[in-house]
């Protein structure tokens, strides 16, 4: 968008006795050469300069609905600035504040909710709504969005939906991973800046979408124990993943590599057990295959807990040893690669030793043979897992040097890196 020039608006209303008429007349020149949208940005940021009331902050997520790290990243992103901003959560169905804080530990009653239904998704019948089901055959459904997000100072788009047009003053865009190229209604480069939460995301960014991403900020990770929850590690190997459809979280080949491990050590994995827990919202065809290689296998030592309560999943993470992570083994497309990996920062934070795939965001927080191990092959999963399970002192440093490493994606990192950006960004926004 055309910078607006505030200067001689700034004049008018700074002076000792501001002529109304005066900034009445500039409102209609700034409309005639910025449009509507552009004289009243330019009355926003006005106010703001001049303390007349708190800047606003809109977030949205078309996402807000369901439970995951990217919603908990906007989320995060709100608590960390509510007393800095007036804000807003502009989400697409029903979520209520005692939601929010049963799903992510956040208090966010100071921040309003505002829905704004998009009938268009209705005809799908589904809880996700698909940005990718808005091609030029339609008209776009997030129009409504964009036009919402010129009432506020600062918008941000928190789900990485290209096809919302930003027409507030300050507009961010929270780019989890590039899902689709840029085609019909594509406005990713529209925004001031965007905020990306990996150096695999912004590579992505730059090879898919054609312009250099703005700010890094590592998603927020809190789940480390508290002195009366830590807890001696018992012989589990454990495994925090989504159940997906189409199978990249790869649970399937970490029970078929189990199985086998069992098979050629049987005496050394005797007493070691390996747990999936994860979330579906439905039973689907892949996470069925998991169900029949188990009860197949007649192997007491595989547990398979879907859809746990949160206590249960920290009882596991404190457990557990070991932790598993093959996201992007055998995949071609970059989107199926982990492009962070919050689970494993939370493993991490338990103490648990990760050995993930040598790929996406994970390199970027494993530190191989450091603070755990990468590999490339389920062989390599075989290798290191048998290592550790051999070598009690070995899995005990890596243990503390997973958890030192994981001190560095801590919420309380990722509030401190947000109040930092937004700051400045506030500070020259009042420099008008």
């Amino acid at each position: 968008m055309m910078p607006i020039d505030f200067k001689p608006l700034k004049i008018i209303i700074t002076q000792s006795n501001p002529n109304i008429e005066a900034i009445n007349k500039e409102i209609q020149r700034l409309s005639l050469q910025y449009g509507i949208q552009g004289a009243f940005n330019a009355l926003l940021r006005s106010q703001v300069a001049m303390g007349i009331r708190k800047p606003t902050l809109a977030i949205y997520d078309h996402t807000g609905h369901l439970i995951g790290g990217g919603q908990k990243y906007g989320f995060t992103i709100a608590y960390a600035l509510q007393d800095i901003f007036d804000i807003t959560l502009l989400l697409n169905k029903e979520v209520t504040h005692d939601q929010i804080r049963q799903w992510y530990h956040l208090d966010l009653a100071s921040c309003k909710i505002k829905i704004i239904p998009l009938p268009f998704f209705d005809q799908f019948n589904t809880l996700h709504f698909d940005p990718a089901r808005v091609t030029h055959r339609t008209q776009n459904p997030f129009h409504a969005i964009s036009k919402e997000s010129g009432n506020y100072d600062f918008f941000i788009n928190n789900s990485m939906n290209e096809k919302v047009y930003p027409l507030s003053n300050e507009s961010i865009m929270i780019c989890h991973f590039p899902e689709r190229r840029p085609r019909d209604y594509f406005y990713s480069d529209r925004y001031t800046h965007v905020v990306y939460n990996s150096k695999y995301t912004a590579h992505w960014i730059q090879q898919k979408w054609k312009f250099k991403p703005h700010k890094h900020i590592y998603p927020p990770v809190d789940m480390a124990p508290s002195l009366s929850e830590i807890t001696p590690k018992e012989n589990l190997i454990l495994s925090v993943a989504r159940f997906e459809e189409g199978g990249s979280k790869k649970q399937l080949e970490m029970v078929q590599t189990f199985l086998k491990m069992r098979r050629r050590f049987p005496q050394l994995l005797e007493s070691w057990q390996l747990v999936l827990a994860g979330g579906s919202a439905h039973e689907n065809d892949y996470l069925k295959q998991i169900r029949d290689l188990i009860a197949k296998s007649q192997n007491p030592n595989i547990q398979l807990l879907v859809n746990i309560p949160g206590d249960q999943l920290k009882e596991l993470y404190h457990r557990a040893s070991i932790f598993w992570h093959l996201c992007g083994l055998d995949a071609t497309d970059p989107a199926l690669v982990e492009h962070f990996g919050m689970t494993i920062v939370e493993a991490m934070q338990n103490r648990l030793v990760p050995i993930v795939f040598d790929g996406g965001g994970q390199k970027e927080i494993v530190e191989d043979d450091v603070s755990g191990y990468r590999v490339s092959d389920t062989p390599g999963l075989i290798h290191y897992s048998m290592k550790l399970i051999g070598d009690e002192i070995l899995r005990n440093r890596l243990s503390q040097n997973a958890y030192e490493r994981s001190k560095s994606f801590t919420r309380q990192v990722f509030e401190d890196n947000v109040k930092l950006f937004f700051v400045k960004l506030l500070e020259e926004y009042k420099t008008i």
